[in-house]
């Protein structure tokens, strides 16, 4: 989709997200999916832009959870910022912003619904911040990140920091022994990934998996709580 319709879909894009660019290239290179250009002499595509956004992002998030948790530590803070920065959470964004009404794509890309495809939204999400970032500065992509992420800096606060104190209590007011059993680690020193379960007396124990113990202890709390439809 190119000429007068497309400037058409991306006025209406900048009145959704609040800002008006100055190099609409931008913008239309944020929004192109590669499958444009296939078979064609390569231009350019969200690609770039997808490498870029990803960092401001994780810049903004990172620098929003220290502001906002004073008090916390990284391991309370990691896996906030997982759960904020990843594919899923930049596709509802995405489709929040209606980015996915600009994006240009092959007609083959069209009919096989690439538009509602959440890898494409995400990769589009992330080359959008990034064309916010150039084109208007890091207050610019940080308001879009503000507005389109929502409620969910909210949700991660309250999923990552009591799960583990739910289940406490949860236990204690049964007056059942809680414990956490080491189950496994994977991966190098620098990356690791450890497999912890939750144990409470009498019940059937619940497995959670993360990049630390503190954080693969919260998440086999929140499974156990789900499975018994104490958390939603």
């Amino acid at each position: 989709m190119k000429g007068p319709a497309h400037d058409a879909k991306l006025a209406e894009l900048e009145s959704r997200i609040g800002y008006a660019f100055k190099d609409r290239a931008l913008l239309r290179e944020a929004l192109t999916h590669g499958s444009v250009h296939e078979g064609k002499k390569k231009r350019r595509d969200y690609d770039r832009l997808e490498f870029l956004g990803d960092r401001v992002l994780g810049l903004c998030v990172a620098e929003r959870l220290l502001a906002e948790n004073q008090q916390d530590q990284e391991g309370d803070l990691a896996p906030r910022f997982n759960s904020l920065v990843n594919r899923q959470a930049c596709a509802r964004a995405a489709r929040a912003a209606g980015l996915g009404d600009a994006i240009v794509l092959s007609a083959s890309e069209e009919a096989q619904g690439g538009r509602q495809k959440e890898a494409i939204l995400g990769d589009v999400c992330e080359s959008v911040i990034a064309a916010l970032y150039l084109d208007g500065g890091l207050e610019e992509a940080r308001a879009f990140i503000s507005r389109f992420w929502g409620d969910a800096f909210d949700d991660a606060k309250r999923t990552q920091r009591d799960a583990k104190t739910a289940l406490q209590e949860w236990a204690a007011a049964r007056k059942k022994h809680l414990r956490y059993v080491d189950v496994a680690q994977s991966g190098p020193e620098h990356a690791p990934r450890f497999i912890i379960e939750a144990h409470v007396e009498d019940f059937d124990p619940s497995r959670g998996e993360g990049a630390s113990k503190r954080e693969a202890q919260r998440a086999a709390a929140e499974a156990f709580l789900k499975a018994r439809g104490e958390r939603d």
